[in-house]
């Protein structure tokens, strides 16, 4: 179900991230194009169409890159809260069931698309037409308030997404000056040191807030192009980096629990969905390929280096560090030039990727708040809210200053709505008048029951930690040599 509209802004690193909602206007301009684009394919497009869309390797790229961000980083952590066997066994059956609804979005959005003529269907306008086609009346009168639901569960989370960023570069930064009069070149020592702390990490965060003003004054995405560019290369080289050291003289696993106590788990299950951000990727992705009946394919693919990668990191930096794993496992690195290097690298491209982030909240509310204001207000009042959401995120972030309670909530709260609830029981409400079987009802309402019981345990495990936390996850004064 590819579309033309779309198909310019995909080869860009940065669109398919930023593609998460479609508006009003674009589903309009898009059903104007001729039917034969639902099919998907390519045969049926212009070359000059063909050549503006993406590969099924580049799909794969960006489907990949949406998934690398800070929730990566704190994995290892998240393993500990869940055991050094039960966290890599959990966290791949949460990628599996994660796949599976991307599966199943992708398969309904087909759906509607086919029964309306459209070319595309983006996550709210499928969830609208679910509702629309059920059997209950009551759900049919509220279709649109599904469509919002959608919306505002994607906002909390991009803007849940600026907020971690604003505590991961605090966090990180605060490290690096801290002990930048210790840091030597020799890494041969592994020595992690973190020295009595000079300023409070909020400071940090306020220190970063002009930056981030004169970042989201910035709405060309042509010019965020650049910025995602440098984002992915900085954290691909940190990621490289952060791999060949955990890898290195593992100590023995059998100090570690293999089950770890159930009070944490929540913690575990709220960054483990955080991590799984690219629910909302899949069909601006699958929109912008030349041949879309290749992306099942890819996404599996795509879905399996994810699982991989986060399996590994996330049991290597827990078997590595072991209790003393932080928040971001770059915080865990010894105090040498070349790991410095990693935190800073990884600062740059966190700090690039929140006017990326930063876009997709923008766009949702902007045309809301903008749509009845006279021309020659709208910039000032644009800008004025865009500063305003930032100081929101910058506020958040320094009334939650710990990354891992962050990563949950968000993960927690609309992670699992996104990824685990809403697709199962779209899935029911789309095909239940066509006739489904017993056991996938059966398997749609298991997945989002327990896509149900982790928001609830996992948000109010989350909040009682950042009410009544029983450790700090910053010790004032810390040396750890290994």
């Amino acid at each position: 179900m590819p579309s033309p509209k779309n198909g310019r802004a995909s080869q860009e690193p940065v669109s398919v991230k930023l593609d998460i909602v479609s508006s009003p206007e674009n589903t309009k301009n898009q059903q104007s194009k001729v039917s034969s684009f639902v099919e998907g394919s390519p045969s049926e497009l212009t070359d000059s169409e063909n050549t503006k869309r993406i590969t099924g390797f580049q799909a794969l790229v960006h489907l990949v890159k949406s998934n690398m961000g800070t929730g990566i980083l704190g994995l290892p952590l998240a393993i500990k809260n869940a055991g050094i066997l039960l966290g890599p066994l959990s966290l791949l059956a949460i990628g599996l069931v994660a796949c599976h609804c991307m599966q199943i979005l992708v398969k309904c959005a087909r759906h509607f698309c086919h029964r309306h003529n459209k070319p595309f269907m983006d996550y709210g306008d499928t969830v609208m037409h679910g509702l629309e086609s059920s059997p209950s009346s009551w759900l049919r009168n509220h279709a649109r308030w599904g469509r919002h639901t959608v919306i505002l569960f994607l906002l909390v989370t991009q803007l849940g997404f600026c907020c971690a960023y604003i505590v991961f570069l605090a966090d990180n930064l605060k490290q690096v000056v801290e002990a930048i009069n210790g840091t030597t070149n020799n890494c041969s020592d592994d020595e992690t040191v973190m020295l009595t702390p000079t300023m409070d990490s909020r400071l940090y965060m306020l220190a970063f807030l002009p930056f981030l003003l004169l970042l989201v004054v910035i709405r060309n995405l042509r010019v965020l192009t650049v910025f995602s560019l440098l984002a992915n290369v900085s954290m691909f080289v940190s990621l490289i980096i952060i791999a060949q050291f955990i890898a290195q003289e593992i100590p023995d696993p059998r100090r570690l629990p293999l089950i770890a106590s159930w009070n944490t788990y929540p913690l575990f299950f709220g960054t483990a969905i955080f991590s799984f951000e690219s629910i909302g990727v899949v069909l601006p992705l699958e929109n912008s390929m030349r041949d879309s009946r290749r992306f099942p394919g890819i996404m599996y693919l795509g879905m399996a280096i994810i699982i991989a990668l986060y399996i590994v990191i996330g049991s290597l930096g827990y078997l590595q560090f072991g209790d003393n794993i932080k928040a971001s496992i770059t915080l865990n690195l010894p105090n040498c030039w070349l790991y410095q290097s990693v935190k800073l690298l990884y600062i740059i491209g966190i700090l690039c990727s929140y006017s990326l982030q930063f876009y997709v909240p923008a766009e949702i509310i902007m045309p809301l708040l903008l749509s009845r204001i006279p021309k020659r207000w709208a910039l000032v009042l644009d800008l004025s809210i865009r500063f305003m959401i930032v100081c929101l995120t910058c506020s958040v972030a320094i009334l939650i200053p710990r990354l891992d309670l962050v990563l949950s909530l968000v993960g927690s709260v609309s992670g699992s709505a996104l990824a685990l609830i809403i697709p199962p029981l779209l899935e029911i409400i789309t095909y239940y008048s066509e006739g489904m079987s017993p056991f996938i009802i059966a398997k749609n309402a298991l997945i989002s029951m327990l896509g149900f019981v982790g928001f609830v345990v996992g948000t109010y495990q989350a909040l009682n930690e950042l009410i009544q936390p029983r450790t700090l996850t910053f010790p004032n004064s810390t040396t750890l040599v290994r």
